[in-house]
């Protein structure tokens, strides 16, 4: 899979920051928190993207992969908790320690940016069977994904192992969401689900929500 970027680099004190955007953003996508759980809405064109660029995150230990997104509107007829906040996505691994607090002075110096031609394999993601999903529950268990909000900016966090296996339930987007409705004409929409941390909880430490309710939208009404 092949996705055309821009690379973008400025200065995090003695650090520099690698920010990855795609160029440009493919068809629709939106992100909101909308109190009790984050929002993600994607037709078919933005759910390929999505699906590319997080495995772009899986392999890019030192960068940052940016949508800037918070700018689109939702599908018309979708119903939120409370009054939705538009957001942009990051995906990082955890081992970059990147503060998300640092992040709106990063982006305000991010310039034009080089493009460039990301490469990823079209099995970069683990099947569903072949993840064993158990496992997340033991105390020992470490890639789980971490959600962190800043500057209008949703950052989900992991390992190489957390972005790959999560994936595996992302490529649905792509392989099952469009046929989906046709084959069940009276469920409601397709979605995936994506939770942060190894606890049970409704928000994280952060107090952000911990769930992140991705739905297809193939007819996107705004």
């Amino acid at each position: 899979m092949e996705q055309r970027v821009r690379v973008h680099k400025a200065r995090l004190g003695r650090d520099e920051v690698r920010v990855v955007r795609p160029d440009p953003v493919a068809g629709r996508l939106a992100l909101r928190d909308d109190g009790r759980w984050l929002s993600l809405y994607a037709d078919r064109e933005g759910a390929a993207q999505l699906v590319v660029l997080w495995s772009l995150a899986a392999r890019s230990a030192r960068s940052l992969v940016h949508l800037p997104i918070r700018a689109n509107a939702a599908p018309d007829g979708v119903v939120s908790d409370g009054v939705p906040v538009p957001l942009d996505l990051v995906l990082l691994h955890h081992s970059l320690q990147f503060p998300p607090s640092s992040w709106k002075g990063i982006r305000a110096r991010l310039g034009a940016g080089t493009p460039h031609v990301a490469a990823t394999p079209d099995d970069d993601f683990p099947d569903e069977s072949a993840i064993d999903h158990e496992r997340r529950h033991h105390p020992e268990y470490r890639d789980h994904l971490g959600f962190d909000i800043a500057a209008h900016t949703l950052f989900v966090v992991g390992s190489p192992t957390a972005f790959r296996e999560h994936g595996a339930t992302l490529r649905g987007l792509v392989d099952e969401a469009p046929s989906y409705l046709h084959r069940h004409p009276h469920a409601g929409h397709f979605c995936a689900e994506l939770s942060a941390g190894p606890w049970l909880r409704p928000r994280t430490r952060g107090n952000v929500p911990a769930h992140l309710h991705i739905q297809y939208c193939d007819d996107w009404q705004v």
